[in-house]
């Protein structure tokens, strides 16, 4: 077999437990703290530059602490949660009692208050008499927020911290929480007014200008461009603070400055994972950003780029325990990319290929799935086809309807619209067009755009990125220029051209529309602003070359809000790589059962694999080396070595009664250093952690997996490997 994977299953010993110690000792490489520290980034973090300054001056008569909080809460500024959680846990570590710390604690659930993250507000609220009457005023506006029985927790802390800064005005931060992320309807003016006061006596306050974004991204993108080109600036080392402005660029149809922010996004959060020896998955922005970049790349004709981005997001591993399939989630993001681009540059086979993306088993992704494979057989002809997935998208919209109405609830966004109706109805359109029902079909197609029209109105901007390829409007506009109306065609390219600012589809109908109905200077214009928009795109794209064969000359022309940058991709490579790959495995320097030396680079060449367990006293850790061992003649198929790391010293590795019969080779490590090195040590709690990494055959890990508990899906390891 070609290459071989090293499945280093390391699993560590228990060490010292934490500061406070419960009345039942915690399971070996678990909490102290109990199970809200069980989860979240364990290891020690650092001070970090260019993310921002957002100091909040809390009570310690430690620097240290309260450096850590501040960093923590400029990364919150920024939604960074999971590095904003990392230093609020070194906080709580050098001053465990610190009410504060519980608080911002709590935060970095963003919004969400159950589970660990009420618990961290429980915490708060039981120390609360150990803080100053301001610090108590923003515990206490997050108790009254989140207290039992409270439908519009929003509303009630809006009005807390409204009180918070009439008796605290010149409180940064106070002002900063009042004006957190998005405003209600209505209330832009006032939320961005906030964030200029913030502003001008903070100018690298990261929470200013990323919420000042918030405030008109879905009212007035043209109204954050100043914050868009603010927000880059000062906390240029986060990748949300490089993403964000894309959001405002691709809104207003800057997409070569769209396009500059989401590539430099992606990469910085590349360079991030690679650091960190984090996975795609570990990070909730990273799967997004690649997903957005995907479609701005489609509006520029970038159709290899950008399907190159869906296939990388359905090739990177996956969290075989959390769920990858809803909608955001990271599978749901590859498959969006992939789908989209191969729809929107008429690639339908590559939709319909068995195998092309996993489908998922959520009924959200089975809609999403039929609806594709239901727009693709339609646009080949294939009738029959399209009809079975149309019933399909059918019976699964009333199901998810039903699933949707449990948000009509109180405390929960209501649903005003059904969220499938064009979709469905568009969707209808294509099929009855496919079965040859041409009249039927237009009719119904006009219907669908309507119903859009109406979407639009109540939700002006759409999707962050969209799914669908195309607007209806664009569709209506295609077929009416096919059937030789190009006066009511330019009608509908124009209303797509609004939905979509410089959507170059849509300016391509418009210089044929234009041209076919004998206006030849318009047709130039038109045909002048898409050279402008597709100056990068991929050769032999037939919207761009049908407008070059009327022959117009067009010279490119610009119309944007303001001046753009070109975008060269290989421009942005300082700022990390453009797409995920494996990262290389730390250090692996341990001692066998003689005390000799072993390291990785003795498996060069040799299909192998490794885990840190905590020693034969652990039961769970036996159980998954024995399991591992059971499966020993599939690893070998796989041309796969399977190593146990634990700090047990080597006599103790040879003479284990447990382990020992076992075919796997067990090592030592010294003084935790490799479990540091390869992020399986809980620098907290002084805590040992279990962790199963998988490396491939080029020293790259390819997987894996940390926390309290040893991973014991072997099968999901044997599978994991044969995908690669």
């Amino acid at each position: 077999m070609k290459g071989s994977i090293f499945l280093l299953s390391a699993l560590v010993v228990n060490g010292a437990l934490a500061q406070t110690t419960p009345k039942t000792a915690p399971k070996m490489g678990h909490s102290a703290h109990g199970p809200s520290f069980d989860t979240g980034l364990r290891s020690r973090p650092h001070l970090m530059k260019g993310i921002g300054s957002a100091p909040f001056k809390i009570s310690t008569q430690n620097p240290e602490v309260q450096a850590y909080f501040d960093q923590a809460n400029a990364l919150m500024h920024s939604f960074w949660w999971e590095e904003a959680e990392r230093s609020l846990r070194w906080c709580l570590k050098l001053e465990p009692e610190n009410p504060m710390v519980y608080w911002a604690l709590a935060r970095t659930g963003d919004g969400n208050m159950t589970g660990r993250y009420r618990d961290f507000l429980d915490q708060a609220i039981k120390r609360k008499g150990k803080a100053t009457a301001r610090e108590r005023a923003f515990i206490e506006a997050w108790e009254a927020a989140y207290a039992k029985g409270v439908e519009d927790s929003e509303e009630v802390l809006r009005v807390r911290l409204q009180d918070l800064v009439g008796k605290y005005p010149d409180d940064l931060e106070a002002k900063a929480q009042l004006a957190w992320d998005r405003p209600r309807p209505g209330g832009e003016y006032l939320h961005d007014l906030i964030c200029q006061q913030i502003w001008r006596v903070n100018p690298g306050h990261p929470g200013a200008v990323h919420s000042t974004i918030h405030s008109w991204d879905y009212r007035d993108p043209v109204k954050a461009i100043d914050s868009a080109e603010a927000y880059a600036k000062v906390a240029p080392r986060i990748g949300h603070a490089l993403h964000m402005p894309g959001h405002i660029y691709s809104k207003i149809g800057m997409w070569k400055e769209a396009a500059r922010s989401m590539d430099s996004a992606t990469r910085t959060e590349l360079r991030y994972l690679n650091d960190r020896l984090a996975l795609p998955f570990e990070t909730w922005n990273f799967q997004h950003n690649r997903n957005y970049l995907s479609f701005i790349q489609e509006q520029l004709g970038m159709f290899q780029a950008s399907l190159r981005g869906g296939l990388d997001l359905l090739a990177a591993p996956t969290d075989p325990i959390e769920s990858n399939d809803g909608a955001g989630g990271f599978a749901w993001q590859g498959r969006s990319a992939f789908v989209r681009a191969c729809l929107k540059f008429e690639q339908y086979d590559m939709v319909l290929k068995p195998g092309a993306y996993p489908v998922g088993k959520d009924e959200m992704a089975q809609l999403f799935d039929a609806w594709a494979k239901c727009t693709a057989y339609a646009m080949i002809g294939n009738g029959p086809e399209a009809r079975k997935r149309l019933i399909s998208m059918q019976d699964l919209a009333k199901k998810m309807a039903t699933m949707m109405q449990q948000l009509d609830q109180p405390g929960r966004k209501k649903v005003a619209r059904d969220p499938f109706a064009a979709s469905l109805k568009a969707c209808e359109a294509l099929t009855l067009r496919a079965e040859g029902k041409e009249a039927e079909g237009m009719k119904a197609l006009l219907q669908a755009e309507l119903i859009e029209r109406e979407d639009r109105v109540a939700e002006p901007i759409a999707g962050d990125p969209p799914d669908a390829p195309w607007s209806v409007a664009r569709i209506v506009a295609d077929s009416k220029l096919a059937a030789g109306e190009a006066r009511e065609a330019i009608e509908f390219y124009e209303r797509a051209l609004q939905y979509e600012p410089n959507d170059a589809f849509a300016l391509s109908g418009l210089a044929r529309a234009h041209f076919a109905a004998g206006n030849r200077e318009k047709a130039t214009w038109y045909a002048g602003r898409l050279e402008y928009v597709w100056s990068g795109a991929d050769p032999g794209l037939k919207w761009l070359d049908s407008v070059r064969a009327l022959k117009l000359n067009a010279k490119p022309i610009a119309v944007t809000p303001r001046p753009e940058r070109p975008y060269v991709p290989s421009q942005l490579a300082s700022f990390g790589p453009s797409n995920w790959q494996p990262f290389a495995a730390p250090k692996l320097d341990v001692r066998d059962v003689n005390g000799k030396s072993v390291s990785l680079a003795d498996y060069r060449g040799k299909n192998v694999v490794l885990v840190f367990y905590l020693g034969d006293t652990c039961v769970h850790c036996v159980e998954q080396l024995t399991k591992i061992d059971a499966k020993k003649a599939e690893f070998a198929k796989q041309n796969t070595v399977v190593l146990g790391v634990s700090s047990a010293a080597p006599s103790a590795n040879r003479d284990s009664l447990k382990l020992g019969s076992t075919s796997i080779k067990l090592l030592s490590d010294r003084n935790h250093e490799n479990a540091r090195r390869f992020a399986s040590y809980d620098d907290f709690e002084n805590l040992e952690l279990h962790s199963t990494i998988l490396i491939d055959a080029e020293g790259r890990v390819r997987w894996k997996h940390s926390g309290g508990d040893p991973f014991a899906d072997i099968e999901y390891l044997l599978r994991e490997i044969r995908r690669w």
